[in-house]
């Protein structure tokens, strides 16, 4: 149970934390937001079960979360699946860490998936005495594609979809990017332009701070990130730049999830233009991240990612 309370007071915790009313939220009144919905909501044992911590606490949590999601091994994130699960509702139910439930909620699929890896994939031989257990390996990117298919195709549209496919699918046409791409932002927030994550990216399409203001976005005194023409726009158009770099979509949406550097530097290492052939070599999510785009895509539009084309004019 102190490993749940420690994960639901990282969520709560990047300092500083900007609601979309830019309203300034100190780490002590979330922590204390926290705590009160515990005493409303929780029983005398758990309470009682609390641990004390302090703000450099919180930071080393939330470091060790990040460095899960940057991790080499998938079925490293599984380990977070059951905590998530109970962390969610808590920051549902408490208005100024409801944008981290956002956030959390769009990312479950991730864990769910890991968890699904860890129980299908065999276990690695137990070395002799003395050595390292290995770690278990990655599916290769085919069978990550055929996984995440699955896994979407009985996934029914996000309630903002709704709204905003309609809506954005011109604006990402307008950049003469494909609009099917509008659909990063199931994977991205779930259609719900609320969400920010720990590590600071906020809106539909979740841009950093530093790629927003790079294609135009204004984050004071309104944060346009929480905006959806604005960052759909600012989106689209730090896609097509990184196709127009990479002439991949693959590469393009690895590069928006890992960083355009860090997928250049891969294409060196190895001699390739290949997604696949860096694929291994990507941080956890990303690996994920690129087949779970392509596979909503697939079952959103029935189109296939790398078909995909700019319209005309």
């Amino acid at each position: 149970m102190k490993a749940v309370v420690c994960l639901i007071v990282v969520f709560l915790s990047a300092p500083p934390f900007v609601r979309a009313d830019d309203q300034t939220i100190s780490l002590p009144e979330l922590i204390q937001g926290a705590q009160q919905f515990a005493q409303d909501n929780l029983d005398t044992n758990v309470l009682n079960a609390l641990p004390q911590v302090n703000d450099e606490q919180v930071r080393q949590f939330l470091a060790d979360i990040q460095t899960q999601f940057q991790g080499d091994y998938i079925v490293d994130l599984a380990a977070l699946r059951q905590t998530a699960q109970t962390v969610l509702p808590l920051l549902a139910a408490n208005e100024e860490t409801q944008p981290y439930a956002a956030w959390l909620k769009a990312h479950m699929d991730y864990l769910e998936v890991a968890d699904e890896i860890k129980i299908s994939v065999p276990p690695p031989t137990i070395p002799s005495t003395n050595q390292i257990v290995p770690p278990v390996a990655n599916p290769p990117p085919q069978k990550q594609r055929e996984i995440w298919v699955k896994q979407v195709s009985t996934e029914p549209w996000p309630e903002g979809a709704k709204k905003y496919v309609p809506e954005l699918k011109p604006v990402f046409a307008a950049q003469k990017v494909p609009p099917e791409l509008v659909w990063l932002a199931e994977v991205e927030s779930s259609f719900d332009r609320r969400a920010e994550s720990p590590a600071g990216a906020a809106g539909l399409f979740q841009l950093m701070p530093d790629t927003a203001k790079r294609f135009g976005l204004s984050l004071w005194p309104h944060d346009q990130r929480f905006q959806a023409e604005p960052s759909a726009t600012a989106s689209a158009q730090y896609l097509k730049q990184l196709h127009d770099r990479f002439g991949d979509w693959r590469l393009a949406l690895a590069a928006y999830n890992a960083g355009e550097g860090r997928v250049q530097k891969l294409l060196d290492r190895y001699q390739t233009k290949s997604y696949d052939d860096i694929a291994a070599h990507l941080p956890a999510e990303t690996q994920m991240y690129v087949p779970r785009i392509e596979a909503v895509i697939k079952q959103r539009e029935g189109a296939n990612l790398e078909e995909l084309s700019a319209p005309p004019g």
